[in-house]
Parts: C-alpha cells; structure tokens; sequence
C-alpha cells in the first residue's frame, strides 16, 4: 500500500512539473519605445513569423478587417495629441486595425484596445482616425511581422508596419514646436506658484533657511486668487517654525476656513490641532 501511495505521489509531482514547461511564443510579444520630437510613442503588440507562407492576399485576405499582429490588438500610444493626414488624433492609446488591399491600405486608430483579434462588430464611434496609405515593396522579404517608428524628424515619424515584401508607412506629425515654445515661455516668464511653492517646501522640509522659506510660500500665494489650503497650511508651518505662533495661528485659521469649504477632511484636522498646539501659553 505504501509503494503505491508513494508511487502516486511521484506521478502527480511529475505531472505539476511538466505543467510548469515553458516554451517559445509562436507570435512573440514586442514593445517599441520612440521619442519623435518631444513626443513618446509607444507600440505593443506580437510579432507572427511568415513561415514560408504567403501573408497579403492569402494568410491575411485583401478587403477584409486584419487585426495588425496576432494574438491581442496591437496598440499604438501617443503622449500628445498628433496629426496624420491633417486630422487630429488626441493623445492617448489606439488599438492599430488595417484593411490590406493591392493598391491602399485603410489604417485605423480604434479606442477600444482590449479585443482579441478585430471586433465582433466594428463601431463607427470608436474610430478616432482613419487613413489610407499605399503599399510599398521591399527588395528583401521579411520573415517577422514588425510595426516600427522610423524616418523621424523633430517635427513627424513614420509609423510603419511591414512583413513579407510589403511596407506599409502612415506619417504621424508631432507638436514638436508648440511644446518647445511652451517651455521656453515658461522659462522666460520666471518661476510659477508651484515652482515657488516647491522651493519654500523644501527649504521648510530640510531645515533650510526658513525665512527664505517663507518669502518663496508667500510669492506662491501671491500668485493665486484663491488661495490654495494647503500653501496657507504649509506658511502657517513655517511661521510657528519661525517662532511666530500667533501669526501661525491666523493663517491656520485662513486654511482651515479653505479645507472646510473644499470638504479635505485630513485638512480641517491637521489646522484644528495645529492651532490647538499653538494656543497653549
């Protein structure tokens, strides 16, 4: 009895351990990372093998819905909003979909990006952008199916999807100049709130130069009309750190009436024990 207890222990250790092989992906997963201009695009999807097939007008039917890839969507995300055939496409994630034919090709940016394989039912709706593009031919045939950023400039990419002996390119234009500018405005126009509110923070936080710290939280106060808890509750702070409880104490007041009004619980229990604190003779 106990050999064969034994002997059933050793199968079912066995066949867990068999359960635990692991081998390569037919279609395997692939992430693509491209800063174009100033702008992050991203590309998630897998990566099928030709496998001496032929792909467009056999394995991948002309006319008809292709999901791009294998296995899940391939999705494609852009950090700002971008251009592709003077239409806008706001920034965010895309599933790629792409009607292949001999002549163009349909590409689609869909908003749903969690089907596996196309959708049962393809909803006008969710299409953010739509867009033909000729087919290209290569001299060499590529045997993995690969979707790439390439030809880049500050201001476009090509969003390029190829496999066998056909390229397909989309040009994605980015907000290259409208960011740069809006920095560099930034930078000429001085520090904002939150740049002065960061400074005085950290000099408060690291026992720094608290009259310093002061001057920085009452410039990021001065630049809000209505103004913020949480700066007053970080002067009152540095006030009482300061040895000026009494004005510790009003500006507390001040961020107390502000968390209440803005229903920040935490807020309202902080300023209520802080002045409590700083009451006591």
């Amino acid at each position: 009895m106990k050999k064969m207890i034994t002997t059933l222990m050793l199968a079912v250790v066995c066949f867990t351990g068999f359960s635990q092989v692991k081998t390569p992906q037919s279609s395997p997963k692939a992430m693509v990372s491209q800063m174009v201009g100033m702008t992050d695009v991203s590309i998630d999807y897998s990566r099928p093998s030709a496998k001496g097939r032929t792909i467009f007008g056999d394995l991948v039917p002309f006319g008809k819905l292709w999901r791009t890839g294998a296995n899940a969507n391939s999705i494609v995300t852009f950090s700002d909003d971008v251009m592709i055939d003077g239409k806008t496409l706001p920034k965010g994630k895309y599933a790629l979909f792409t009607v292949p034919k001999a002549d163009n090709w349909d590409v689609i940016f869909y908003k749903d990006t969690d089907n596996w394989g196309t959708p049962e039912t393809m909803d006008e709706t969710k299409v953010a952008l739509k867009t033909t593009a000729k087919p290209q031919m290569l001299n060499n045939r590529l045997e993995t199916f690969t979707i790439a950023m390439n030809n880049l400039d500050n201001n476009f990419g090509h969003l390029e999807i190829s496999w066998e002996k056909t390229l397909v390119a989309v040009k994605v234009e980015v907000p290259t100049d409208k960011i740069a500018m809006a920095s560099i405005n930034r930078a000429l126009n001085g520090p904002n709130a939150a740049d002065y509110y960061a400074a005085g923070t950290y000099f408060f936080q690291s026992n720094g130069d608290m009259k310093k710290a002061l001057e920085y939280v009452d410039k990021a106060l001065g630049m809000s009309k209505e103004k913020p808890f949480w700066q007053l509750r970080q002067k009152s702070l540095i006030q009482a750190k300061l040895g000026d409880k009494a004005g510790a104490i009003e500006t507390a007041k001040l961020s107390l009436a502000a968390a209440e009004a803005a229903k920040n619980a935490d807020y309202v229990k902080m300023n209520k024990d802080s002045i409590a604190e700083w009451s006591k003779k």
